[in-house]
This record gives structure tokens, C-alpha cells and sequence, in this order.
């Protein structure tokens, strides 16, 4: 079962359908007990805002372009966000930063990302996770990283026209760069630390840093709009026009 507002193209370029079967088999994997377990805990006690919705509940697919030169990963659904609406960074606060910048960027066509049919389409990029269910205090295990990296490796072979991966958060950005390892992608050595900022070449796209979105980022100042900007204003001169 692919959730409503699942892979969905501004443009109708790109294999939507190869993306799709992803999708379909994300949302039924139970690969990790720890994470079935909570996700599904999540969705049946639910946060008393919510009470009255019924919670998605299971693994978060990614969603957006599937001509998109530009690739969002972040970490994984929030188990309020993602884990109750079935999309991810949907329903959350770091949602609510992201699609915003999206949108000023030309990305979105809306600022607003609250549920799955709300009509948001992305142009030109794509949104995944490195981890796909929503797990406990928001801290996947690097057991449960390695077994969710199938599906983005897979994404990644979708995605043809791929020209960036914006890795929003360390976690992310670990994740892709141990996945282009396990791929034989030309890397450069050492692995360059994560920064905000932070820009590396490798022979598949070019990777970014950029601050997640959290509010543990954004409330402290850590992370700004102005900030945000920078990185999609750089993901445009990276992909032209």
C-alpha cells in the first residue's frame, strides 16, 4: 500500500514506475523489529493533538520528481510527522522549514507540507530518508541504517538525472557516503567532516551539507532561513538552469 501523495512529478520525466515499486516495498518492509514496534506504538497511542487522526503508521517512502536533479535525505520520519501523515517531513516542524525553503527556491509549489493530499508537487527534486520508519527518541541504530540502504541505493539508480544529494543532518550524510563506499564510487580521502556548507565532488553528483531542520537546530539559531537559502541558492547554480 503506497500512501496518497506518494511519488508524484511536476514535470513527467524521469521512471516514475521504478520508484513506485520501491515505494510499495518500503512501506511493507518489517525488517527491523525495534522500529515495527515503535512505529506502530506511535500510531496507536498518538499524540493527544492528533487523537482524532488515523496514523499511517508504517515504513515512509520517499516522494517528489522522478526527473529531480536534486535528492533531500534526511534521517528518518518523525514518529509524529512522517510516522501519522505517510509522507515524509510532513505534518512537522522541520517540514514546515523545509518546504518553505523548497518553495523560495522554486521547487515547491507550495510552502506547506501538512498532509498527503494537499497538493504539494515538488519540480526537480526528490525527498527520501536514510531511515524510513520513525524510531525511538529519533535515534536509528547503524544496524538498522545498513538494513533500510537497499531502498536508496536502489532510488539513487532511479533517479538518473541526479545532479545533487543535499545530506540534511550527519546521520545522512554518513549514510550516503558509506553506501557510494559499498558502490565503488571514487571518493576522496579522508571523508571530509560534516559541516554546514559543505560541498564534495564525487563522480555521481556533487554532495552538500546542510543543518537538519530540526527544532533542536532552528530554535537555537543554529540554523536560519537566510542559511537554508544559501544551500538551495548553491543547489542552483550546481544544476543549472
Amino acid at each position: 500500500m503506497v500512501p496518497p501523495g506518494g511519488p508524484r512529478s511536476g514535470r513527467g520525466r524521469g521512471d516514475p514506475d521504478a520508484l513506485a515499486a520501491i515505494a510499495a516495498e518500503i512501506v511493507e518492509c518489517r525488517a527491523c523489529p525495534r522500529l515495527v514496534a515503535w512505529r506502530e506504538e506511535v500510531a496507536r497511542d498518538k499524540r493527544a493533538a492528533f487523537r482524532a487522526e488515523d496514523y499511517w503508521g508504517r515504513p515512509v517512502p520517499g516522494f517528489g520528481d522522478p526527473a529531480a536533479r536534486v535528492l533531500l535525505l534526511g534521517l528518518a520520519p518523525a514518529a509524529h510527522g512522517g510516522n501519522r501523515t505517510g509522507r515524509v517531513f510532513t505534518g512537522d516542524r522541520s517540514g514546515d522549514w523545509l518546504f518553505a525553503a523548497l518553495h523560495r527556491a522554486g521547487f515547491a509549489n507550495t510552502p506547506v507540507s501538512e498532509r498527503v493530499d494537499d497538493g504539494l508537487v515538488l519540480t526537480d527534486a526528490y525527498v527520501a530518508a536514510a531511515v524510513r520508519c520513525a524510531p525511538p527518541e529519533n535515534k536509528p541504530t547503524p544496524e538498522e541504517r545498513d538494513t533500510c540502504m537497499p531502498f536508496l541505493t536502489r532510488e539513487l539508480d532511479a533517479l538518473a538525472r541526479l545532479t545533487v544529494v543535499v545530506t540534511l543532518g550527519g546521520f545522512a550524510y554518513e549514510a550516503l557516503w558509506k553506501l557510494m563506499q559499498s558502490q565503488g564510487d571514487v571518493l576522496v580521502r579522508p571523508r571530509p567532516r560534516f559541516a554546514h556548507g559543505l560541498e564534495v565532488p564525487t563522480d555521481r553528483f556533487t554532495v552538500l551539507g546542510c543543518y537538519h531542520p530540526s527544532q533542536q537546530n532552528t530554535f537555537t539559531g543554529r540554523l536560519t532561513e537566510p542559511m537554508l537559502d544559501a544551500v538551495f541558492a548553491r543547489v542552483r547554480e550546481l544544476t543549472g538552469p
